[in-house]
C-alpha cells in the first residue's frame, strides 16, 4: 500500500514540475533529477511513521510547486511577464520575520 502511495507522490511531483516549468528544459531536467535523488535516498526507510512523514512532505512539495511557483517568460519586448493561473489564486506566502529566521538557525 505504501509503495503505491510513494509512486503516486513521485508522479504528482513530476506532474507539478512539468506544468510549472513547461518550456524550461533546464528546470524540467534538474527538478526531475532532484526528485529522483530524494526518493532514491529514502528508498530503504522501513519505519511506517517515517514513510508517512516523507509522503506528507512530498505531497506538500507538490502542492507548493503547483500553487506558489510561477515561471516568468521573456516576451518579445525583452521584459519578463508573469501570468499566474487559477491554481495560484488565493495562494499566500507568509514572509518569515527576522526573529523567526534567527530561531531556526
Amino acid at each position: 500500500m505504501l509503495r503505491g502511495e510513494a509512486l503516486n507522490a513521485y508522479r504528482a511531483l513530476l506532474r507539478a514540475t512539468r506544468k510549472t516549468f513547461a518550456g524550461d528544459a533546464l528546470m524540467l531536467s534538474e527538478s526531475a533529477v532532484e526528485i529522483r535523488s530524494k526518493f532514491e535516498a529514502n528508498r530503504h526507510v522501513a519505519s511506517e511513521a517515517d514513510i508517512r512523514r516523507l509522503l506528507d512532505d512530498a505531497r506538500e512539495a507538490s502542492r507548493f510547486i503547483s500553487t506558489m511557483i510561477v515561471q516568468a517568460k521573456l516576451d518579445s519586448s525583452g521584459a519578463y511577464v508573469v501570468k499566474p493561473s487559477k491554481e495560484h489564486a488565493g495562494a499566500t506566502l507568509e514572509i518569515p520575520s527576522e526573529e523567526l529566521l534567527q530561531k531556526k538557525v
